[in-house]
């Protein structure tokens, strides 16, 4: 088996998607995973590639996410160990199968849910990602009513997990993201 590059699963995702939010929450997870690998000093391409298949099976599956990620991905020749990677972003919320043990599993249990409160942040903002401030992201993370649907409580686990500070885990994410910002459609 090959490394999973990130073309292979983009072509994978488009297999199993079909809604636009589904595919930009992909880009943003990658991209947040890319800079994660690089803080790191891993594989970029391979988090990002994980990155954007964390959610393979939600589409099909929402009520059984990370339940049906084995049965998407073996027959597509995705090792084990990186299927395992993608169902543990899903441990102790909908299934305790895989606790995320490796910097790329917590980095993917982080950014996850985060990724979505830079998105909503970059979007309300005029000038988009573009000089984004960890300070100010925080001020809408306490906000509770900010991006309401994104879970602070699983972002800090993530974070804790990582055993690094928010701060640094929020830098890295926009930072993968002010990457990716015409993808993500965040340029302006």
């Amino acid at each position: 088996m090959s490394a999973l590059t990130l073309a292979k699963a983009k072509e994978i995702l488009a297999k199993h998607t079909t809604e636009a939010h589904l595919f930009t929450h992909a880009a943003a997870v990658s991209a947040a995973m890319g800079a994660l690998a690089e803080h790191f000093d891993e594989d970029a391409e391979h988090w990002a590639a994980i990155g954007w298949l964390h959610d393979v099976d939600y589409e099909k599956y929402p009520n059984e996410h990370c339940r049906h990620v084995r049965e998407l991905l073996a027959p597509e020749g995705v090792d084990e160990e990186d299927i395992r990677s993608i169902i543990s972003h899903g441990f102790g919320v909908v299934t305790d199968e895989k606790e995320p043990v490796t910097n790329m599993e917590k980095s993917l249990f982080a950014v996850d849910e985060l990724t979505g409160i830079v998105h909503a942040y970059a979007l309300m903002r005029p000038e988009g990602m573009k000089g984004m401030e960890v300070k100010s992201l925080k001020k809408k993370f306490k906000d509770k009513r900010f991006a309401a649907k994104c879970n602070r409580e699983l972002i800090q686990q993530g974070v804790e997990r990582l055993g690094l500070e928010l701060g640094v885990v929020m830098e890295l994410c926009v930072k993968g993201m002010q990457a990716h910002e015409a993808e993500l459609d965040l340029g302006k």
